[in-house]
């Protein structure tokens, strides 16, 4: 039967993106929908971007735009180096790009312009980089930089009482658009857990890959989950965005 996977953030940990696929069995009809922030961290985000463009081209998959993937659009496009960006995990990325051309950086900077802000299935669940503040949904998001950096929809969803039922007017009327939600962004072992989240009815698959956790991919539907081995264990000559 055809699964819909969700990727977290992958932070240029090209072997962990290839354990989780192969650790997850993925299967030609599977759809895989990832979740963003792609490069910056480990050394091979180049790589991912062309083994994901080879990838779209024979399976189902969903791409959306974190924040360090509109940093590196930036770059590609305009070759525009804030420091903010260099100080976390850009200058890997260029480095990464050392021996392309510039037909293949042309290439990968109309990937990145492709990249959804979010999307919706046919379940009415949210799949989005980072979150949205506005309680009409992201589509009536003011600021269109909140898809790739809002935590506040996360933070509320920590904060809320587990006994809170959905037909509570305290309910946050953000969170009852959508059946679920799945993020990235923040990481979860900001809260200790080396594994995917679930508060209130937001899941966060944002394991820590750019630091000293795992990548992470989930069944949307059943919910079973496999990771790749910690970051640190694949580039044990490397520091991700710790360093």
């Amino acid at each position: 039967m055809k699964r819909k996977l969700v990727i977290g953030d992958i932070h240029g940990g090209f072997k962990a993106l290839i354990q989780v696929l192969d650790r997850a069995q993925v299967k030609s009809d599977d759809q895989l929908i990832f979740l963003g922030d792609y490069v910056d961290g480990w050394s091979e985000s180049s790589q991912i971007i062309a083994f994901l463009i080879e990838l779209s081209k024979k399976q189902d998959c969903i791409f959306i735009k974190g924040n360090h993937d509109a940093w590196c659009e930036d770059w590609l496009s305009f070759r525009e180096t804030p420091e903010v960006w260099l100080n976390n995990g850009g200058r890997k990325t260029i480095e990464s790009y050392d021996a392309y051309s510039e037909i293949e950086i042309q290439q990968h900077l109309e990937f990145f312009q492709h990249m959804k802000n979010y999307d919706v299935d046919d379940q009415n669940r949210l799949f989005i980089h980072a979150g949205y503040s506005s309680m009409h949904g992201p589509e009536r998001e003011v600021y269109s930089s909140n898809y790739r950096w809002d935590r506040t929809l996360w933070e509320t969803a920590v904060c809320m009482d587990k006994k809170l039922s959905k037909n509570s007017e305290l309910y946050p009327k953000r969170l009852l658009l959508y059946n679920e939600i799945f993020i990235g962004h923040t990481p979860t072992i900001d809260l200790g857990s080396k594994e995917p989240l679930h508060k209130a009815n937001v899941w966060n698959l944002d394991t820590g890959a750019a630091y000293t956790g795992s990548l992470s991919i989930m069944d949307a539907d059943t919910k079973e989950f496999w990771q790749s081995d910690p970051l640190p264990a694949l580039y044990p000559d490397e520091t991700g965005r710790n360093g």
